[in-house]
């Protein structure tokens, strides 16, 4: 193990650089020097975690201390940077994926300044606001990934956060957009309680936080037994997991912390792409992973993770079946997509869940700035129901979604085929508890997956044009009216999504036998021998090819394929049958629009809750205990008090005679009781 990497620092730092500049000389230098400078920046990035890259692909690994912020009863909280095979996967995903929106959002914000009101500063500056706040979004997950230590894993992992706020409420003028930003900010507050408490606790029995120092002491924890409740005895590692996992949740929007995500649509569509495919929402699945030698030591930790993992998959697609906005199908295709990850986790196949992390950065991406290429061309119109017939107007734009789509649903031999196939398998072959469950829920959501994926293509792009004739005041107000006719988006929208659509074909067939069967993560990830999926698959497969052949005779593929084809029949064949199916289907489609009544409860109970207790606490204690009580009431009784000693002091001496006899009299009735 070396010392520190000569290129390491500069990765995180070139973004923040351009960020820095974009964000304060914006004005100086314009839009196009906002746009070049971050750009450059991450560019820069990719370029240097390619070269890193090739040092660790030759087998080195990198993990030192740059800076000592601070030591605290023995605990030194530093900066520090681990270089491994884990973390040279995520810096080359989240680098590449980050340029392509960089340059796709030259195109997407080009008439940003129409979505403020005129005059406004906020809107003058907008452009060169959003290159800078996306930059610092791509430091933020830098550091998140390369961290050594969980210091700065807190730091990246609340950085991160801070920045999704400020990139889903960037049209502050919308009030759904400043919702939808509060929203996501708490939700993940309450998942980031449960990692700081996991954090904390790993500081007070291990009095350190660096990552080799813990997992050297996983034996002691796994040894160690607190009582959460008396006399319950919990393995103090699965307590850990448990609360880790918890920010996890939170930041990869697992059930039922996932209500923030598809409210995250209002904001930018190139935020969409940025923080739904390869950067926030995948941060969780990487720290599992990187915590696999923890998660390995607890039983109930594990069944933990791939049930939620299941029971998000599963759920979150069937909601995608019911959605009109084109971007929250896709928001909801990454919920469920995330949920596989998850039960990978659970299932012991980290290196699974990380295959399909990579592979599904590079579909949802297309996805993602697909819908934005459509939104674009109909101006900002997001509602599929005014679309359609699309194909002949966006060829590239079709021809690329087409490609996500089939890879989202797990086709071959797209990408999403290996690693979804993987999961699969992996989940179906583990020993965890609550395996069973989990394998039934995922290969179910293959067929939800297939279909919705499908009814997104054939919604949008086939069948008829239903955005002629409609007036299109389109979703920021740009003043557009009467009939729309489409066109393909320019060279700096289509590119990225070509660049895009070919790792999601390509990269399964090169990644699926290093990544999962050929020790590609190293000494990274642990694995216990009680837990063998990942070792039986490695030893049925033979190769990208055999299976693709194998996959043409699986339950997925066929499950996959059908869902594909029932979304051809209700929008092709017979595009008046969903109408006539929803309103058949009575309460479950209730059920689905309402998506189960999760954003309906959180508002009765815990706004509601909030706003009745802070009544209470303003009616009870503000106005009527310290308002009513201790300030006025206290004045109340000095002046009642005044108002009885006002009377002693008239002004006669006849009076102050009688009250001094009074006086006496009353004195010497005591001390002669005393006595």
């Amino acid at each position: 193990m070396s010392a520190m990497h000569p290129l390491a620092l500069y990765v995180p730092l070139a973004p923040l650089a351009g960020a820095i500049v974009a964000g304060f000389f914006g004005k100086a230098i314009g839009r196009a020097g906002a746009h070049w400078v971050t750009i450059l920046g991450v560019t820069a990035a990719l370029v240097l975690s390619w070269f890193i890259f090739q040092d660790v692909d030759a087998g080195k690994t990198y993990n030192a201390a740059v800076y000592t912020w601070a030591t605290s009863g023995g605990i030194s909280f530093q900066v520090g940077f681990l270089i491994d095979k884990l973390t040279v996967t995520m810096m080359l995903v989240v680098n590449f994926v980050s340029l392509m929106v960089h340059i796709y959002t030259i195109g997407y914000m080009a008439h940003d300044e129409d979505n403020w009101p005129a005059g406004s500063l906020a809107g003058t500056n907008s452009y060169q606001r959003f290159f800078a706040y996306i930059s610092l979004f791509t430091f933020s997950m830098l550091m998140l990934v390369m961290s050594n230590n969980f210091l700065q894993l807190f730091f990246g992992w609340e950085a991160v956060g801070l920045v999704s706020y400020l990139l889903i409420g960037f049209w502050a003028t919308r009030p759904t957009a400043i919702y939808a930003n509060l929203k996501a900010f708490l939700v993940n507050r309450v998942g980031d309680f449960g990692f700081l408490l996991g954090i904390g606790l790993i500081a007070a029995y291990c009095g350190s936080l660096n990552y080799s120092d813990v997992f050297a002491q996983s034996q002691l924890l796994a040894g160690t037994h607190v009582e959460l409740l008396p006399g319950m005895p919990w393995a103090l590692v699965s307590v850990v997991c448990i609360c880790l996992f918890i920010g996890a949740m939170g930041k990869s929007a697992q059930f039922p912390l996932h209500v923030w995500l598809p409210d995250s649509m209002e904001g930018p569509t190139p935020i969409s792409a940025l923080i739904h495919a390869a950067t926030m929402v995948t941060a969780g699945i990487f720290m599992v992973s990187r915590m696999s030698p923890l998660f390995e030591l607890s039983q109930a930790a594990l069944s933990f993770v791939i049930v939620i993992g299941a029971i998000t998959a599963f759920f979150m697609a069937l909601i995608a079946i019911v959605q009109t906005d084109i971007k929250r199908v896709v928001a909801y295709s990454t919920l469920s997509q995330l949920g596989y990850m998850t039960a990978a986790l659970g299932a012991s196949a980290y290196s699974a869940a990380m295959f399909h992390l990579a592979t599904h950065a590079f579909f949802k991406a297309v996805l993602f700035l697909g819908a934005g290429s459509v939104i674009i061309a109909l101006h900002h119109e997001q509602d599929m129901r005014k679309m359609g017939g699309l194909r002949k107007y966006m060829p590239i734009t079709y021809l690329t979604v087409l490609i996500g789509a089939l890879a989202n649903a797990g086709l071959p031999p797209f990408a999403g085929f290996f690693s979804k196939d993987s999961i699969i398998e992996a989940v179906h072959l583990s020993t965890t508890p609550g395996a069973g469950f989990a394998y039934l829920l995922i290969l179910a959501g293959v067929f939800v997956g297939g279909f919705y994926s499908f009814r997104l293509v054939f919604f949008a792009f086939h069948g008829k044009e239903r955005f002629r004739g409609a007036a299109q005041h389109g979703h920021d107000d740009h003043g557009h009216h009467g009939p729309v006719e489409p066109k393909e988006s320019p060279w700096v929208v289509t590119v990225p999504l070509i660049l895009l659509a070919i790792p999601s074909v390509i990269a399964g067939w090169a990644m699926v036998g290093p990544a999962l069967f050929g020790n590609y993560f190293g000494g990274a990830i642990f694995i216990a021998p009680e837990h063998p999926a990942i070792a039986k698959m490695a030893a049925e497969f033979h190769g990208s090819m055999g299976m693709v052949l194998h996959g043409l005779m699986t339950p997925p593929f066929w499950l996959a394929l059908a869902g594909a084809a029932t979304a051809w029949y209700l929008y092709i064949v017979r595009p008046d049958l969903p109408a006539k199916i929803k309103a058949k289907s009575g309460m479950l489609a209730r059920i689905l629009e309402e998506k189960y009544g999760f954003d309906r409860f959180n508002d009765w109970f815990f706004a509601g809750g909030a706003r009745l207790l802070g009544r209470g606490l303003w009616k009870g204690g503000d106005q009527t205990l310290i308002d009513g009580l201790v300030v006025n009431g206290s004045a109340k009784m000095v002046g009642w008090i005044a108002s009885i000693v006002r009377l002693f002091q008239s002004g006669y001496i006849y009076q102050y005679a009688f009250s001094m006899i009074i006086g006496v009299f009353v004195l010497m009735t005591l001390w002669m009781n005393r006595a």
